[in-house]
């Protein structure tokens, strides 16, 4: 290519925004800003109308007829197709950007609402539930999302914080629904929470709009990377005589796109049983479960009014508006990375703790005041960590299928042990039917109330090994990155000592006799390295481009260097194990297995809810 090509080449992308000059420093701070006020604003509805349910449960119970499994399928509808729909978002995300597939989730979430107002003005749990499961459709893909969308303003610039501070408006709106539905629905009817919500709906799709015809410039001018399907676009944008610099381009985007099998290939720390995704199994059956229980758990087990043990509960979910902030500060200022693991860790033990204090009889403890506390502080930040750690465990380009991954595998335990818990308690409910005394119906449902609390005690138990192992696991990785950078790092240094440079052979570099042919495969290698590095497809050279993606310019005829700035191969393998992929055969085919397991425990999470709201659904005229 001629130095004039060249020149129209760099001007070319400027004008498509693949390089953004910075502007200054406190422009550039106020778009981020604006980028993660609209961000906050997309989960605003998802997250009120996700806590409206458990105050009510007693009411519904006493109003409509409901049953537990009943109760329980209503929450387990929504959450059931975020078992698929996180991946599904990740996928979309990827390739059809996070505008877009943020308009299509928060729109789901809008019709879920209003199809779930629309069944309790009817007074029919099945069309409730069907409007809970349109609402599952979009709220897991709008959190990967969002998740992707501050990782992609804010991945060098304080990630923690900012992703602390917008997941807290989100649980702030969950502390405020479960605090407000039961107020609601006794000073202004019992469709009020309702209509809040489906209100809140809509008021984040409006912001998402906003989001939408604001995007373009909030990139531009913070100077973020594009993404693969901004790429694309950019790539079908260039003139027809462009056509190098076109392909260049769609080159960059597929190599910044991620296919949803290609997380098989993620190493032992992502996949074993005692791993990341692991922990996301456990964290779903001991977390949204009891959240949506508590309050009835509560009235009954300490012989509170409904207000009285809605009110408490709700603070359950008050720890993360307060603690997000101040675990994102401590993760940004705290550069090591065990510190994610030991504040895991703690999590567990304040939840563990929690659900001991509730195993022990009420006579002795009188309150669930310290168990609120010990889990609004545990698991206050846990799931802020599930998200920042991601990065950690995988290259960035798996975070958004990776965060679609945790989000899915997550919300199938919760699934599973929900629909499971309305079963058990309705399981004694149904074996004291025939009983008269109505002393022995409360003995046997406190029973089947302590045994599920005995159950979630021994599950967070599971779950604080299962950090354990994870930590561990991480740390053996990064120990065998280091040990491969420094091998590697001596051996190049060594081959390149062994070069020699014979003046009377028109100074041509042969190998010295001690190891010629190691020096051989060094100079192969990075010969190689060099050419994948700096080649595009078709053999035309390529020039830098925003975000770390090159196309280099080499006019036709000149000869590469052997030694070249570029990255050496120690640089590449050592960056592998450290991106968390699998590094042998034996660890991606573990892979593979682990994945195939994941999406069986999903279509039992299907087929375990479907079966269930076969059997246990009932009509108006059915409930009397």
């Amino acid at each position: 290519m001629h130095p004039a090509s060249m020149r129209s080449t760099r001007s070319l992308l400027s004008h498509s925004s693949l390089e953004v000059e910075p502007r200054s420093g406190s422009r550039v701070y106020l778009v981020r800003a604006l980028a993660l006020l609209c961000a906050c604003s997309l989960s605003i509805g998802s997250h009120y109308a996700s806590y409206i349910l458990g105050p009510l449960k007693t009411r519904l119970s006493r109003e409509m007829g409901t049953s537990n499994t009943e109760f329980s399928l209503l929450i387990a509808a929504f959450s059931l197709n975020s078992t698929w729909t996180p991946l599904l978002g990740g996928f979309l995300a990827g390739h059809l950007g996070t505008t877009i597939t943020s308009i299509i989730a928060t729109g789901l979430i809008l019709l879920g609402q209003a199809v779930l107002l629309l069944g309790d003005i009817m007074e029919s749990v099945r069309l409730m539930t069907l409007g809970m499961f349109i609402f599952g459709l979009g709220v897991s893909p709008l959190a990967v999302v969002q998740e992707s969308i501050i990782v992609r303003f804010f991945k060098d610039h304080g990630l923690g914080l900012s992703m602390a501070l917008g997941l807290v408006v989100g649980k702030a709106s969950s502390f405020v629904a479960a605090r407000t539905s039961y107020p609601l629905s006794e000073n202004y009817g019992n469709r009020a929470p309702f209509v809040a919500a489906t209100s809140l709906a809509a008021f984040s799709f409006t912001m998402n709009l906003v989001y939408l015809s604001a995007s373009k410039w909030l990139v531009n001018s913070s100077g973020t990377e594009l993404e693969s399907s901004e790429l694309r676009r950019e790539a079908r944008n260039i003139r027809v005589e462009s056509l190098s610099e076109a392909q260049a381009l769609k080159q960059v985007a597929k190599k910044r796109s991620v296919h949803t099998r290609d997380i098989t290939k993620l190493g032992d720390v992502f996949w074993a049983v005692l791993s990341y995704i692991g922990i996301n199994v456990l964290c779903g059956a001991i977390w949204s479960p009891f959240t949506h229980l508590a309050s009835n758990i509560f009235e009954k087990r300490y012989d509170l009014s409904e207000h009285d043990a809605s009110s408490e509960a709700s603070f359950l979910l008050a720890g993360s508006v307060f603690l997000y902030p101040i675990c994102g500060y401590l993760i940004d200022h705290m550069k090591h990375r065990s510190i994610l693991h030991q504040l895991f860790l703690l999590s567990s033990v304040l939840t563990t703790l929690c659900y001991f204090w509730l195993v022990l009889p009420p006579k002795i403890t009188g309150t669930p005041v310290p168990a609120v506390a010990l889990y609004g502080i545990g698991q206050g930040f846990a799931p802020l960590l599930l998200v920042i750690i991601v990065p950690t465990l995988v290259s960035s380009k798996y975070v958004p299928t990776t965060l679609g991954a945790h989000k899915s595998l997550e919300q199938t335990g919760s699934t599973i042990f929900q629909t499971f818990a309305g079963l058990f308690l309705d399981r004694v409910k149904t074996e004291n039917a025939q009983a008269t005394a109505t002393s022995e119906t409360s003995s046997s449902q406190l029973g089947a109330i302590q045994r599920l609390l005995g159950l979630f005690l021994f599950l967070n138990i599971c779950q604080f090994f299962a950090i354990v192992g994870l930590w561990a696991l991480d740390r053996r990785r990064k120990r065998q990155a280091s040990a491969v950078a420094r091998s590697l790092r001596l051996d190049t240094t060594d081959e390149e000592d062994e070069i020699v440079f014979d003046a009377e052979s028109d100074r041509q570099p042969k190998p010295s006799r001690r190891n010629p042919s190691l020096a051989k495969e060094n100079s192969s290698r990075s010969l190689s390295l060099q050419h994948r590095e700096t080649s595009s497809p078709n053999g035309s050279p390529v020039m830098p481009l925003a975000g770390g993606s090159r196309v280099v310019d080499v006019p036709e005829g000149e000869e590469q260097p052997l030694l070249t700035e570029e990255p050496q191969a120690w640089q590449a393998q050592a960056e592998a194990s450290v991106s968390g992929e699998a590094q042998t055969k034996g660890e991606l085919l573990r892979g593979e297995i682990f994945g195939v397991i994941s999406v069986c425990l999903i279509a039992f999470a299907w087929l375990f809810f479907i079966g269930t709201a076969f059997l246990k659904l009932r009509a108006k005229k059915d409930r009397g």
